[in-house]
């Protein structure tokens, strides 16, 4: 089930210039083995077909490649975004002239496979936790300059989005608290700096490594999220009773799939993983000419 994925015109903006740079990287002065072999007028069509089975992702961000690439290539899916799929399965079908299909070709594969291995990856952890309440959530830990496709996919994937950036929601760390000097001058400053600039609407969150921060943390009601970092599951379980729903819960560190059931079933709201987009492994998706 894909999960609400907030577009604003900036995100496009970026996916229009992260495909720009894709394509520039991979084309500059041109591709000479296409200019080589095919003339103009040549047309193909072409199958993209999956090598595994998983969780397509990208369909959209193909489209983009391919109306930056020529307006005369036509494509078809099989598919939705979201759908879960099985080796060999054909996604969908690609057609028009030979030479702009070859030179787009693996710009098309590398944004549908990277999108659709983080889909895939995110399906796994959240079929694991689906008998609690507990959310999935997304981390910063993306390709440097693909964030938006990153987290596009992980909604897919049926995941939710963690703050895109540095600019939609406080959040103070461990070394914020360091800079600051304690969680209290934290959280005062934030709370303050909030009030000043007018920035209501922008929620704050803190990150506790133990019960003793985190039972400071809890005194404070603008506080919407409490991060618990690296904690054991016992002293989780005990964060999420002294809380008793008054504040939101993210459990982050070192999650796996062995993990993620202990977690969850300790009753946070959220757990983040950062292996999600920082250790992608793409899905082995080719496109076969006819």
């Amino acid at each position: 089930e894909e999960s609400m994925y907030m577009f604003s015109s900036n995100d496009f903006k970026q996916i229009e210039a992260i495909i720009d740079l894709a394509l520039l990287e991979d084309i500059r002065s041109g591709d000479v083995t296409t200019e080589a072999v095919y003339y103009d007028n040549e047309k193909a069509s072409a199958r993209f077909v999956s090598k595994q089975a998983g969780v397509v992702a990208g369909l959209q961000v193909v489209q983009m490649v391919v109306d930056v690439i020529s307006e005369d290539i036509e494509l078809n899916w099989n598919v939705d975004d979201g759908d879960v799929i099985v080796s060999g399965q054909t996604l969908g079908s690609i057609k028009g002239p030979a030479g702009a299909i070859l030179i787009a070709e693996r710009t098309m594969l590398n944004f549908l496979q990277r999108m659709s291995g983080i889909a895939t990856s995110v399906r796994e952890f959240v079929d694991l936790i689906e008998h609690t309440e507990t959310h999935i959530l997304d981390t910063r830990k993306t390709a440097p300059g693909h964030r938006v496709t990153d987290k596009w996919a992980v909604a897919i994937g049926g995941g939710e989005n963690h703050r895109f950036g540095l600019y939609d929601r406080y959040l103070i760390k461990e070394n914020h608290i360091k800079v600051a000097g304690s969680i209290e001058k934290a959280l005062k400053l934030c709370i303050s700096h909030r009030e000043i600039n007018e920035l209501d609407d922008l929620e704050i969150e803190i990150e506790v490594t133990n019960l003793n921060e985190f039972r400071e943390a809890l005194e404070y009601p603008d506080v919407d999220y409490i991060m618990l970092d690296n904690m054991s599951l016992q002293d989780m379980k005990k964060a999420v009773e002294l809380a008793d729903g008054r504040v939101l819960l993210e459990a982050s560190g070192n999650v796996s799939k062995e993990t993620i059931v202990g977690i969850a079933e300790t009753g946070v709201d959220f757990i983040s993983i950062g292996s999600i987009t920082h250790s992608v492994v793409a899905m082995d998706i080719s496109l076969l000419f006819e």
